[in-house]
């Protein structure tokens, strides 16, 4: 059961693969129990040492914190007053113990919203598959849902009666995308609503399952598992991983990027300007292969299945 935690993880695992990045750090021996840093009260971190520690950026969690000034021999740093929830991060407080990064290459903050792009750039090519269902009235031929953003139906059938419990297709029917909030009784400006008009009629009182495309969900929260939240198969966590990691790496200059080894400047020398974006192809064909193989999949497990028009 893979989590968005999990893909962060991944995606970073997969990025120092590349970058050869160390990434240096340290944790908090106190907690931080404030979210705001003032110039008369500013945030101070205590740390068991301060050693690789400069003017800067850190990251606390998923907060990027701006540091000011630092004492080594305290081992304290003091946050600027504009330090707290900086380039946009929420500003939280933070228990001891929590890892302190120091200059990160790539802050889970910006890794989680490339992964959440990549994933609403997939509705282009692949679709997450959802169902819904009413049951049938035989004086209603029409019937709304509000809120689910169908892209296309793929199948509708009807529950039989009897014990064969066989669901039976229904080929008459036609989609209106962009139906009146207010005839159904929703409201217009808050509620999108669509509405599918049968050409068939099941036997009265029977379920109708609707099985339609929409647009995959990004996540929310840290703990958000991936097929439920999206509504992608499995098969495709590694299509979001390489989508997101080929989108940081673009932003990646070599001659930038922090080397921390022994072997630091020998790695510098064979790494000449323009690797990153060697590396950013290598990533989109991986990604572009692996997409195109989803899509095929995905037209093998839905085929186009032939429906009438009521016009």
């Amino acid at each position: 059961m893979t989590t968005f935690a999990n893909m962060i993880d991944e995606v970073l695992i997969n990025l120092s693969g590349y970058t050869f990045t160390q990434d240096r750090s340290t944790y908090l021996s106190a907690p931080i129990t404030s979210t705001v840093s003032t110039g008369s009260s500013p945030t101070v971190l205590s740390l068991p040492t301060t050693e690789n520690l400069g003017k800067g950026v850190i990251e606390i969690d998923e907060e990027l914190l701006y540091v000011d000034s630092y004492d080594r021999v305290s081992n304290t740093a003091t946050i600027a007053p504009f330090g707290r929830g900086f380039y946009g991060t929420t500003a939280t407080t933070h228990s001891a113990d929590a890892r302190v990064i120091i200059s990160p290459t790539f802050p889970k903050y910006v890794v989680k919203r490339a992964i959440n792009d990549t994933i609403r750039s997939l509705g282009a090519n692949l679709y997450a598959v959802k169902s819904t269902s009413f049951t049938f009235n035989a004086a209603v031929s029409t019937y709304a849902f509000a809120n689910l953003n169908i892209k296309n139906i793929l199948y509708v059938s009807w529950q039989s009666i009897g014990p064969t419990k066989e669901w039976i297709p229904i080929r008459k029917w036609d989609l209106d995308s962009s139906a009146n909030p207010e005839a159904f009784g929703y409201v217009t400006g808050t509620d999108t609503v669509q509405t599918i008009t049968l050409g068939e009629a099941p036997i009265a009182g029977r379920t109708v399952k609707i099985i339609y495309a929409t647009n995959p969900i990004a996540f929310t929260t840290n703990s958000d598992v991936y097929t439920t939240t999206t509504g992608l198969p499995e098969s495709t966590r590694d299509v979001v991983v390489l989508g997101a990691s080929y989108r940081l790496l673009t932003y990646l200059d070599p001659a930038r990027a922090s080397q921390v080894s022994p072997q630091a400047d020998e790695t510098d020398s064979k790494r000449p300007y323009g690797a990153s974006g060697t590396a950013t192809k290598q990533l989109y064909a991986l990604y572009t292969q692996r997409l195109q193989e989803e899509i095929r999949a995905q037209q093998q497990n839905y085929p186009t299945r032939v429906h009438f028009s009521r016009r």
